[in-house]
């Protein structure tokens, strides 16, 4: 979902991107093919792009902050950031192991945070910013059939701390707001729906327009909520469910 973003950013016009992952080659991988995709849109040439790719395990406080250093050490400023690490598991409450509840909670919550603290302190300098924290739909209602209760609790987390951030920060001029997608068809979820059909079609007959989402139907979102489109606009979520949420 990140990659995405970052392919919405291009579009946009961006020319300056640094894509962060738990795995540095992943994020170099990811940094090179993104020039090479924004090469081929356009009249942009290689010279004009500045994109990097970090290592960074969102969960360490320390690994975040150090993301954030090479970060200023390469652009100097920092206009816009996108928390999007995240991490789902279905277990049952009775059953969920609580060394597996805590590393959820360290990635979906504690790494959302120290994201959008580590932004925060970098912006205020330089006159503001703006911080997109990625939540879920799972923050507004209780998914079916699978259980996730840790999940859901992690995503309703970052959505409040989205308004909590939002006031806090909004004299200092950095906006932060929460993008909340329903079911995506993700790398990740195709390989799980590939093997339960059953499951895709219980969720696409859950959704009103009656489908998965792309990962693509979440970029004109984020590419408002990070420019100045939004520049009046600080605390708010946008959900991108297909209908889910309002049945």
């Amino acid at each position: 979902m990140g990659y995405e973003f970052c392919r919405a950013f291009v579009q946009s016009g961006c020319t300056s991107v640094a894509i962060v992952d738990l795995k540095g080659s992943e994020a170099k991988g990811a940094a090179e093919e993104l020039a090479t995709y924004a090469c081929g849109t356009g009249d942009v040439k290689p010279d004009d792009l500045n994109f990097i790719g970090i290592e960074c395990d969102v969960s360490s406080e320390i690994s975040v902050q150090k993301a954030f250093s090479e970060v200023m050490n390469t652009f100097g400023r920092l206009d816009s950031v996108v928390a999007s690490a995240g991490i789902v598991e279905n277990y049952s409450a009775f059953d969920y192991p609580f060394d597996r509840i805590k590393r959820l909670y360290d990635i979906n919550v504690h790494g959302a945070f120290f994201t959008a603290r580590e932004a925060a302190r970098n912006m205020i300098p330089q006159g503001g910013g703006s911080i997109v924290l990625v939540a879920s739909m799972s923050a507004n209602i209780v998914n079916i059939p699978q259980p996730q209760t840790p999940y859901n609790a992690s995503k309703a987390a970052v959505k409040h701390m989205t308004s909590s951030l939002a006031v806090e920060w909004a004299k200092k001029n950095v906006r932060v707001n929460c993008l909340s997608p329903g079911y995506m068809a993700t790398k990740l979820t195709r390989t799980i729906l590939d093997h339960d059909q059953a499951l895709k079609k219980t969720w696409e007959s859950l959704t009103p327009m009656g489908r998965i989402g792309d990962p693509e139907d979440l970029s004109g979102a984020i590419v408002y909520l990070s420019s100045d489109a939004s520049r009046f606009m600080t605390g708010s979520e946008i959900r991108v469910d297909g209908g889910y949420c309002i049945i």
